[in-house]
């Protein structure tokens, strides 16, 4: 017996940002949190259940991944396999289609796309709000990821009630695009979910953070509907920074930012000094996001590559949701 799936998500940026979790387990966190799908990262991802396999593997843009990788993979599978009632063992197939110099965590399009593939695989019939419960369990990120576009992560309280849902605006679909000001590649000393737990428990800025980010949400959804960019634009500039910001309260303090990430801050000021509205965000690293209207996009990028090399600079428009890939059409 062998069943197979495979399928295409891509990686989301958060542009107002879940930071903590309420429910390390289960990924639920402590505040909903509103993103923008990108076309130009994604991850595919086919999930072969085969009963002659007597254990899961894992295979990494062709390599086999190491037995601590497989074993988060098979945890993640045996959630899939308890809700699909199968006791099959599985061999996964990604390919991570991100720029080796773009610094992004693939994690949000990597376990949405396995989440879909498993979906297809094991003919379990999920509606996009299970697909996204089901992702969750991989990636908080991911479960924002089965949408296109912008989509919301409702943080409920359980299992159940913690999901994504896609937030209508396809008015914006020939009008966006962000850019990528990649600062560096080395490895955090603080990694995100550790940032995230130190922060949570000690940063005596946190309770400010969470007592505004209601309000940014609502900020940011009226003016997605009322497509006023730069109202948008306010609003997550304002709470990016004023995620950062809880990092400097934790005990110890800490800080994703360097030095170039403050110059492309800078830069980014300068644009909208000089009529080019653009507005920046940053996750938990030193990388800048900048969101542009299409029509400014190359002139923002030429005023960036006055200070960076032009291969720190990645252009992308918005995405689509996850999608089920027919590989006998790819023949």
């Amino acid at each position: 017996m062998v069943k197979t799936g495979k399928a295409r998500a891509h990686t989301n940026i958060a542009l107002i940002k879940y930071w903590g979790k309420a429910d390390e387990a289960l990924i639920i966190p402590m505040n909903n949190s509103l993103s923008l799908t990108l076309d130009k990262f994604y991850t595919e991802t086919r999930a072969t259940f085969d009963a002659q396999l007597d254990r899961d593997y894992f295979y990494l843009n062709g390599e086999e991944v190491d037995e601590k990788e497989t074993q988060k993979i098979s945890a993640y599978l045996d959630l899939v396999r308890e809700r699909a009632g199968t006791a099959l063992h599985a061999r996964i197939d990604s390919t991570n289609f991100v720029p080796t110099a773009a610094g992004l965590a693939s994690s949000a399009s990597a376990f949405a796309a396995l989440a879909a593939a498993c979906n297809e695989a094991l003919e379990m019939n999920l509606s996009d709000k299970d697909l996204s419960r089901l992702a969750r369990r991989g990636s908080g990120s991911a479960s924002r990821s089965i949408f296109g576009g912008f989509a919301e992560w409702e943080k409920g309280h359980d299992d159940e009630s913690s999901y994504a849902h896609a937030i209508d605006a396809d008015y914006w679909e020939d009008d966006l695009a962000m850019i990528f000001v990649v600062i560096n590649q080395k490895s955090k000393k603080v990694k995100s979910r550790a940032g995230m737990s130190l922060t949570r428990n000690t940063s005596r800025f946190y309770q400010y953070w969470l007592d505004h980010v209601e309000a940014d949400i609502a900020e940011a959804k009226a003016a997605i509907a009322d497509k006023d960019f730069d109202r948008l634009g306010r609003v997550f500039e304002e709470n990016g920074l004023r995620m950062h910001a809880t990092n400097l309260g934790a005990q110890p303090p800490f800080t994703y930012l360097v030095p170039e990430s403050y110059d492309a801050m800078a830069l980014v000021h300068e644009c909208r000094e000089a009529g080019l509205p653009a507005y920046f965000t940053m996750d938990a690293g030193p990388n800048v996001k900048v969101l542009v209207q299409k029509q400014h996009q190359q002139a923002v990028i030429d005023k960036l590559t006055t200070y960076f090399d032009s291969d720190q600079i990645i252009a992308s428009d918005i995405g689509t949701g996850v999608e089920i890939i027919n590989e006998e059409d790819e023949l």
